[in-house]
């Protein structure tokens, strides 16, 4: 495993995923509401800026590796189940969203897993509809998880259209990765 910086910020969000979390469980009163809602989302939009940060800077810095481009889509959806499961104990998120998003990560990171072992890999590449669904889900999990209004913006309910318009791009994203799958096992005969 190469230790250099992208690395470091994607096991930065890693290790932020159980501070995340404890600051839920906190016994009631350590944090009132709006500062445990400030802080967890300060903590997601954190680990989204490092998320970008982290790829921006291998390439950069000509420092991908292959532990590295394993490692990120890992910490992403990490980040991103833990968010969902605390804002579905929360009631911010329906048990159907969360169930829709985090069954299509685990669907695709398999799907990605088998091609790229039969070869196929680039099949099955992060396209502009996987990038649009990302930022629509870390939006909408900001918002989500802040929830409370600013400047007369009805926050909460901004992020749970924005949830709904994610999971309608997660199950569009996911129909059109499998096909870009079977178009590809079709052509090589891969079975």
């Amino acid at each position: 495993m190469p230790l250099n910086l992208p690395n470091l910020l994607t096991w930065l969000r890693i290790v932020l995923i159980p501070v995340f979390v404890l600051l839920f469980h906190l016994p009631q009163g350590w944090l009132d509401a709006h500062l445990l809602n400030m802080t967890t989302a300060t903590l997601f939009a954190a680990a989204a800026v490092t998320d970008w940060l982290d790829g921006y800077l291998a390439r950069a810095l000509n420092q991908t590796s292959p532990f590295g481009a394993f490692l990120d889509p890992v910490a992403d959806k990490l980040m991103v189940a833990a968010a969902l499961i605390m804002l579905l104990e929360l009631g911010r998120v329906e048990g159907v969203i969360a169930l829709i998003i985090i069954g299509r990560e685990i669907a695709i990171s398999a799907l990605r897993e088998w091609m790229a072992g039969v070869g196929q890999g680039r099949s099955v590449a992060v396209a502009f509809i996987g990038k649009i669904k990302t930022a629509s889900q870390m939006v909408a999990i900001l918002l989500l998880l802040y929830g409370e209004p600013v400047a007369g913006l009805p926050i909460r309910e901004m992020g749970t259209w924005l949830i709904y318009l994610a999971a309608l791009l997660t199950i569009l994203s996911m129909i059109y990765y499998m096909m870009q799958a079977v178009r590809s096992a079709r052509g090589e005969g891969i079975g």
